[in-house]
């Protein structure tokens, strides 16, 4: 069973003591200063249109009622419904939904989605809740945030600690409140009750075809490439199994319990049966230990930060001899960590590019379930590709064009996609807009 104290935002610090909704913002600035526009921009971009607290009682399994807290945040909804996932964790802040929402629509923004970002949160450890107390939550906070969500509203998502079955338990509740079925109002829900077909796998494999592409920049033959990752999650294990299957060997991985290398590259396959079988990565007996600070300083091509945010530090990013970060996780790099890789000349694929291969398939669920009508899985891929590829060559071009770093970049992609819908609704005036337009 949960802590019986109620945390609050005062009660939890970021990762590391670093506010990532402070440093989303400073991004903001930078990029809208670089592309030569009004400072009213920024004053739009900076703030979220709507953050909602809902108090959640829950009656536990001893009788007693606990209030858990939780947020939706939605940031800007001038491209299309806002989207964005749940999570359920106790280090949830209301700047951390800020911070994630906003990420969310320059996700979105870059990869040409007409959409816009939200985010929403519980503070909670799930694993000490029973299945009961935690259908319960799942459904008490959707039943909460009924009022601002919908398919032509805001669309929520799985997201850390959430899963298809409790996205399930959610439509279900929001149905009954509704009185008829809306599968579009939620994503990343079980196939049979409209589901997408490669939704589970979108992220990961939306990562290793953004490697795939920086290493044709970098001229980098991923067949003979090495790899760590940082967390075995689904975001983790799927993008393992894809560069796997590509001939990249993962040499490590590591999980919030220690990790595992080997030297000749771990067997994959046989890893994911062992996780899915209930055990920890770091628990798989036919490899070494390593630590998360000995994985990060491995000679390898690719690093795959895939758990929490600011991993990335001033403090390990010095030992980084990857020639490839790609950012599977939601701000895994510090801005001091930002630095010292762009002085190493470590290639980065930022997060709002790297890890949207999700909200692109949770974006094609979205369509289907309007439609009615269902694409096979190799037309979800195939599809999730193009959207990929065309946001790598966007932020490239850009790059190339600012000759700037790739995080950099790629704000500056998704500001500038974001100015286009402001400026065509007639929210910003001429004056507003940069000479290089």
């Amino acid at each position: 069973m949960a802590n019986k104290r109620d945390k609050t935002e005062s009660d939890v610090t970021t990762h590391d003591g670093l506010n990532p909704y402070t440093i989303v913002k400073d991004l903001l600035k930078e990029s809208v200063t670089r592309l030569e526009l009004s400072d009213n921009i920024y004053e739009i971009l900076k703030k979220p249109m709507r953050l909602f607290e809902v108090s959640l009682p829950v009656r536990m399994d001893n009788g007693e009622v606990q209030n858990f807290t939780g947020y939706r945040c939605q940031h800007i909804d001038i491209l299309g419904p806002t989207k964005g996932g749940i999570r359920f964790h106790p280090a949830v802040t209301v700047d951390e939904v800020k911070a994630l929402s906003i990420w969310m629509s320059l996700k979105s923004a870059i990869l040409d989605l007409p959409l816009g970002g939200g985010k929403g949160g519980v503070i909670v450890e799930p694993g000490e809740l029973s299945d009961r107390e935690l259908e319960i939550l799942s459904r008490t906070y959707i039943r909460k945030i009924t009022p601002i969500i919908g398919p032509e509203k805001d669309i929520p998502a799985p997201d850390v600690n959430t899963t298809p079955e409790m996205m399930g338990w959610m439509i279900d509740e929001f149905d009954q409140l509704r009185g008829y079925n809306i599968p579009g109002m939620i994503t990343g829900k079980p196939i049979i009750i409209g589901g997408s077909l490669g939704r589970l796998e979108a992220t990961g494999r939306g990562v290793v075809l953004t490697i795939q592409e920086a290493a044709k920049v970098l001229e980098i033959d991923l067949s003979k490439a090495t790899a760590a990752i940082q967390g075995f999650g689904n975001v983790g294990s799927m993008t393992a199994k894809f560069l796997d299957e590509l001939g990249v060997k993962i040499l490590a991985v590591t999980d919030a319990k220690g990790g595992i290398y080997k030297k000749d590259g771990l067997n994959i396959p046989e890893l994911i049966k062992f996780v899915q079988e209930g055990n920890h990565a770091s628990e798989y007996s036919e490899a070494e230990s390593i630590s998360n600070e000995e994985m990060f300083g491995l000679e390898v091509d690719i690093l795959i930060p895939a758990a929490i945010e600011n991993q990335i530090t001033k403090d390990t990013a010095p030992t980084i001899k990857a020639k490839i970060l790609a950012e599977a996780a939601n701000g895994p790099t510090t801005p001091e960590g930002d630095a010292i890789l762009e002085e190493k000349d470590i290639f980065v694929i930022p997060d709002i590019l790297c890890n949207a291969g999700g909200v692109t398939v949770s974006y094609f669920e979205w369509v289907q379930n309007s439609m009615n009508y269902y694409w096979s899985e190799k037309e979800i891929n195939q599809k999730l590709e193009e959207h990929m590829v065309f946001g790598f060559e966007s932020i490239i071009k850009m790059r190339d064009k600012e000759k700037c770093r790739m995080r950099q970049a790629a704000y500056m992609v998704g500001v500038n996609h974001i100015v286009k819908a402001l400026s065509a609704r007639g929210w910003i005036k001429d004056s507003d807009l940069s000479s290089k337009e």
